[in-house]
């Protein structure tokens, strides 16, 4: 089942999102406060968040980019807040869309089930989610990646940006693209954070890291995977 966060510090309204959400087969996950929010998305990774930005320890827009810093899951903001440079706010964060209080229930689930459509194929591209090379082997869903018969730890940041090449497999995907998809919106200039990122990857899962056969870039235009 889709497992959906929502991050709500008015009980009715967690009340009327669970009921709504379990009715429809989404496993839902709540948390109170920011705090909770991030301990919570980092024990129970979720598919979707549904987040307010009014909560009683921190901003909802900082656990906005805390998330985004490791969590590629949809995130909906659902706001009292009503003005432009709120939402622009937001969506320059990382927000995948904003919802206005009050809100039509119907509304707000069809825009959940549109968000968790366009991330749902980056786990189907590759066969059963599991990618195997020559030198290595990556399980997509269950986030098990191994090298000459040996498990390699992967951050949430490395899965992620395998998980947008391999989507686009032998195709090339532009900085600005990975930086946007991996990041947020925020970061579509620091091209320094790919190349780390990359050359981690490297060592780790390429054969001979400084003549890489499936992390290939392209300079000064972006990467591809080859596999």
């Amino acid at each position: 089942m889709t497992r959906v966060l929502v991050v709500e510090d008015e009980p009715q309204l967690v009340r009327a999102l669970e009921i709504n959400l379990k009715a429809r087969k989404y496993e839902v996950d709540s948390a109170q406060d920011g705090a909770a929010a991030l301990q919570l998305a980092a024990a129970r990774p979720p598919d979707a968040v549904l987040l307010d930005l009014g909560l009683p320890d921190m901003d909802g827009i900082e656990v906005l980019k805390r998330l985004r810093i490791w969590c590629r899951a949809p995130i909906l903001v659902v706001s009292a807040r009503t003005t432009s440079d709120e939402k622009v706010a937001a969506l320059d964060s990382g927000a995948d869309d904003y919802i206005t209080k009050p809100f039509s229930m119907d509304e707000l689930l069809a825009r959940l089930r549109v968000a968790t459509r366009r991330v749902a194929p980056a786990v189907r591209s590759a066969d059963g989610g599991v990618v195997t090379t020559q030198a290595f082997t990556l399980d997509l869903l269950a986030k098990k990646a191994r090298r000459d018969g040996h498990d390699v730890r992967l951050t949430p940041t490395e899965w992620h940006l395998l998980e947008v090449l391999i989507r686009n497999r032998g195709t090339l995907v532009t900085q600005r693209r990975l930086l946007q998809e991996v990041w947020g919106p925020t970061y579509r200039t620091q091209s320094n954070y790919l190349r780390v990122y990359m050359a981690q990857l490297r060592r780790k899962l390429e054969s001979d890291p400084s003549h890489p056969r499936y992390l290939i870039t392209a300079p000064g235009m972006g990467y591809r995977f080859e596999g």
